[in-house]
């Protein structure tokens, strides 16, 4: 087992926001998950905005999944429970495996903030190709509540008692 480093080692990120609403300039979510993974000390390496069509979601993660540079993708958007949020259906199949725990821990989370409302959030997250890809809802808020109660300790190779680092591409 991989233990955790004693000094930080920045990933390398793409961020994909989902959407039929917004446009690039309205990407309020993108713009913040971009600033925090910036802030904490890793590299935003790609980041575009797609319409919720589960076709051109699982394709744009593949290429990234595929793609030797990209070792975290975070994806906003999709995750509700109505007709239109492709995201979990998109991404599901092209994981090698799935981090269980997240999504029940992000819901856990959400509780405390909307209530039962939390039910109807399918954030998820899993490993494919020594990448690791984690789906949270679109709002700004949920957003934050993913990344800092969650995704940032798990990206940091100082994180005890483990973290994703040591499990991602060289």
């Amino acid at each position: 087992m991989s233990q955790p480093s004693s000094t930080f080692i920045p990933a390398n990120v793409a961020i994909l926001t989902i959407s039929d609403r917004r446009s690039a300039e309205e990407d309020s979510s993108g713009d913040y998950l971009q600033q925090a993974v910036l802030e904490a000390g890793h590299q935003v390496i790609a980041r575009t905005l797609l319409k919720d069509n589960l076709y051109q979601i699982r394709a744009q993660v593949a290429v990234w999944i595929a793609d030797e540079q990209v070792q975290v993708i975070l994806i906003n958007g999709g995750t509700g429970y109505t007709q239109a949020d492709n995201t979990p259906e998109a991404i599901s199949p092209l994981f090698d495996r799935q981090v269980e725990g997240f999504g029940e821990l992000f819901r856990m989370l959400s509780f405390e903030e909307i209530g039962t409302a939390c039910i109807q959030s399918r954030a998820l997250a899993g490993m494919a190709n020594q990448t690791v890809i984690f789906a949270m809802p679109g709002s700004p808020r949920a957003c934050c509540t993913a990344w800092e109660k969650i995704i940032k300790q798990q990206l940091d190779a100082r994180h005890r008692p483990c973290n994703f680092l040591p499990h991602l591409k060289k």
